[in-house]
C-alpha cells in the first residue's frame, strides 16, 4: 500500500527547533519567479505599487488531491501524477481490503465525511487519539491511513467501493474545467494547509484572526458574536481601509465577520449581500479589501460543501473573476480562492507541525468515547488555492514558502494571507503563528500581463 510520501518532510511552520525537511521537487522553495524575494522592502513596494483592492473568497471543505487530484501538470503532487494513493478498510488492519484513489468523483458528494478534531485524527494518524509529545517530537508522523475507516464508521451501510469513491475519488480535468484554466493562467499554491485540524469555524477564525481562540467545533460563540479576538476587520477600521464582507450566506448562519464583537458592535453596515459585489465589481466601486462568503451548505449551495455540487461552485468562482477580469479595477486586483479545511476529504500529503498561536488548548470526546486535547501545533489538511492577478505568472505552480522568522522552508497556510495583508496595509501580526507564515507578495510581478482571459470557461454538471 502507497502511504503518504515524504513523511519526514513536514515538520515545517515551526519553531526553529524544529528540523528541517527534507528537500524533494515538492517542498523546495522554488526560485522566485520575478526576482524578489519575501518580504523583502523591494518586494513589500512592489506589492503596494501593484495591488489596491484585495477579493478573498473561501470556499468550503475540499483537499487538494480530492479537487486537484486528476489534473495533470507538472509541479502538483497528487494521485495522478504520483499515485494511486491507498487505505486499508480498516485503517490498522492489512486484512481489511486495500482501496484507492481514482477518478472520478461525485458532483455532489451526498455523505458528508468526518471533519471534526478527531476526525481528522484517525483520518490522519490512524486513531482517534495519537500521541501529542510523538506529534510534536517528530516520532508520531500522519500516514494519511484512516480516511476510508472514518467515512465507513459514519455511514456503515455504505459499500467500501462507494464510500472509497466519496472521500478518495478525484475531479477529472473534464469535470473541473473553470479550476483547470485558473490553474493554467495564474498561480497554484502546491503545498496550502488549514489552520486546524477540524472544521469550519474554527478554521475560518483562524484564517481572519491567526487564532482558532481556543475553539475546535463550530460552537454558540459564533452564532452570538462571541468572539473577542481581534480581526482583519478590526485591524482594516483601525488603518482606515475600506472593507465589506459581502453575504452570500442567504441568512443560513452569520457571516464570518459576524463572528466577531468588534463587527458586531461596529461595522454591521459592513456586511451586504452577496450580489452587490457583482454590481461594484462591474462599477469599479468594490473597497480596498472585499470577503465573500459563499452559500453552505446542502443542496443548491456553491461552496463545495457536500451536499453542495462541485459544478456550482465553479459558477461562483466564474462569476467572481469574471466580474473583476471585466471591470476597471482588474488592474489593481488580487483575487485570492481557497478553502476552509479539507471536510474528512483524502489527501496523501501529511499535515504539517506549526507555530502555536497562544497557549489555549482544546478538548472533545472521541465517537470511541476518548477524550483527545489539541494544542494547536499542528496545521489541518492540504487545500486547493490560487493567487489570481495581472501580475501573476501564468500557470506557476508555487511549492513552499519561507518562514520569515527563521528563514526556512515551510508550508502555506491560511495565514499566510494575514502575513501578506500585513505587509500591504502595515498590520502587525496578530499572533506567533502569523509571524511564522510564509507571505506570498513575492509571487506579484512588475510587469501586467496582457494575456489573462477576459472569463473563465464555463463548467457543467457531471454524474458519476
Amino acid at each position: 500500500m502507497k502511504s503518504a510520501a515524504l513523511l519526514g518532510a513536514l515538520g515545517l511552520l515551526a519553531s526553529p527547533a524544529l528540523t528541517s525537511p527534507v528537500q524533494s521537487e515538492y517542498t523546495r522553495v522554488r526560485d522566485a519567479p520575478f526576482g524578489y524575494q519575501p518580504g523583502s522592502k523591494e518586494s513589500i513596494q512592489n506589492l503596494k505599487d501593484k495591488v489596491e483592492h484585495v477579493v478573498w473568497v473561501i470556499l468550503e471543505n475540499r483537499s487538494f488531491d480530492n479537487i486537484l487530484g486528476g489534473v495533470k501538470r507538472s509541479g502538483l503532487d497528487n494521485p495522478v501524477n504520483n499515485g494511486p494513493f491507498c487505505n486499508n478498510r480498516r485503517a490498522n488492519d492489512t486484512s481489511s481490503g486495500s482501496y484507492c484513489t481514482h477518478a472520478k468523483d461525485y458532483d455532489s458528494v451526498l455523505n458528508d465525511p468526518d471533519h471534526s478534531v478527531t476526525g481528522n485524527n484517525l483520518e490522519f494518524y490512524g486513531t482517534y487519539t495519537p500521541n501529542n509529545a510523538g506529534i510534536a517530537s517528530g516520532r508520531v508522523v500522519a500516514d494519511q491511513s484512516g480516511f476510508l475507516d472514518a467515512h465507513l464508521n459514519d455511514y456503515p451501510t455504505l459499500a467500501p467501493e462507494v464510500a472509497t469513491t466519496q472521500v478518495m475519488g478525484y475531479y477529472t480535468e473534464e469535470e473541473i474545467p473553470t479550476l483547470v484554466n485558473i490553474v493554467d493562467e495564474f498561480t497554484t499554491f502546491n503545498n496550502w494547509f488549514s489552520c486546524v485540524p477540524g472544521p469550519t469555524n474554527p478554521n475560518r477564525l483562524c484564517a481572519l484572526a491567526g487564532t482558532s481562540a481556543g475553539h475546535g467545533k463550530n460552537d454558540d460563540d459564533f452564532l452570538d458574536y462571541a468572539i473577542g479576538t481581534k480581526s482583519i476587520f478590526e485591524a482594516a477600521n483601525e488603518k482606515g481601509i475600506s472593507w465589506l464582507n459581502y453575504d452570500g450566506t442567504n441568512g443560513a448562519f452569520e457571516p464570518d465577520s459576524l463572528f466577531f464583537t468588534h463587527v458586531n458592535q461596529t461595522s454591521r453596515d459592513n456586511v451586504i449581500p452577496v450580489e452587490n459585489f457583482f454590481q461594484d465589481a462591474y462599477l469599479g466601486v468594490l473597497p480596498q479589501f472585499s470577503y465573500i462568503n459563499p452559500s453552505c451548505c446542502g443542496a443548491n449551495t456553491n461552496s463545495m460543501h457536500p451536499t453542495g455540487n462541485v459544478s456550482y461552485g465553479e459558477v461562483f468562482v466564474k462569476q467572481i473573476y469574471d466580474a473583476v477580469r471585466q471591470g476597471p479595477l482588474w488592474d489593481k486586483t488580487l483575487l485570492f480562492i481557497t478553502y476552509d479545511e479539507t471536510g474528512g476529504f483524502y489527501d496523501h500529503v501529511p499535515p504539517p507541525l506549526a507555530v502555536r498561536p497562544d497557549n489555549l488548548t482544546y478538548t472533545e470526546t472521541a465517537k470511541n468515547g476518548q477524550p483527545y486535547t489539541l494544542y494547536f501545533d499542528r496545521l489541518g489538511g492540504r487545500m486547493p488555492t490560487w493567487l489570481v492577478s495581472p501580475y501573476s505568472k501564468k500557470g506557476y505552480i508555487e511549492q513552499y514558502g519561507t518562514d520569515p522568522v527563521t528563514g526556512k522552508p515551510a508550508p502555506y497556510s491560511a495565514t499566510s494571507t494575514l502575513k501578506t495583508l500585513g505587509y500591504l496595509w502595515d498590520i502587525e501580526d496578530f499572533t506567533p503563528r502569523v509571524a511564522h507564515s510564509p507571505s506570498f507578495d513575492h509571487l506579484i510581478g512588475d510587469t501586467k500581463r496582457e494575456d489573462t482571459p477576459v472569463a473563465l470557461r464555463t463548467p457543467h454538471v457531471f454524474s458519476i
